[in-house]
């Protein structure tokens, strides 16, 4: 089976639709804060910044990272295009945010614990197994790529 084929591979789930678009509309909303500033972000000089304070070496280019996983992956959520990538990348983004940030203020998120991030991680790997389900542009072009015998 080939790579293109593993990566695009999806039924026709309408849940994964669902999941998807919420949750890639909210990591699209975190990235932007963190590159551009939007929705009162702090933007990429002060996520750098907060990252570098916290750890995370070099903080610049570590905001960057998680900055365009969130924002990118996101959008590619939202679209449903290369959906199991841009979850893998959601995913390591989300267990860094656990361990390094939210691990030692316990569960909850009231006291920026780790339960909002881990939502956020375990819905990623869920459309990481999954895929994009109906109404993705993986469904669209790949299909008869997938079909193929």
């Amino acid at each position: 089976m080939g790579i293109i084929k593993i990566l695009t591979k999806t039924g026709n789930y309408y849940h994964l639709l669902i999941l998807r678009s919420v949750v890639g509309i909210v990591f699209f909303a975190h990235g932007a804060q963190k590159l551009f500033s939007w929705f009162n972000g702090w933007g990429l000089e002060e996520t750098g910044n907060w990252m570098e304070s916290i750890g995370l070496h070099p903080g610049y280019y570590m905001a960057m990272l998680a900055g365009s996983a969130e924002f990118f992956g996101g959008i590619l959520l939202i679209i449903g295009l290369m959906t199991r990538l841009s979850s893998l990348f959601l995913i390591i983004t989300m267990v860094v945010a656990i361990f390094y940030v939210h691990i030692q203020n316990g569960f909850f998120n009231y006291n920026n614990g780790y339960e909002y991030a881990m939502v956020l991680l375990f819905s990623s790997m869920t459309t990481l197994i999954g895929g994009a389900g109906v109404f993705s542009l993986d469904k669209l072009i790949f299909n008869s790529v997938n079909n193929d015998k």
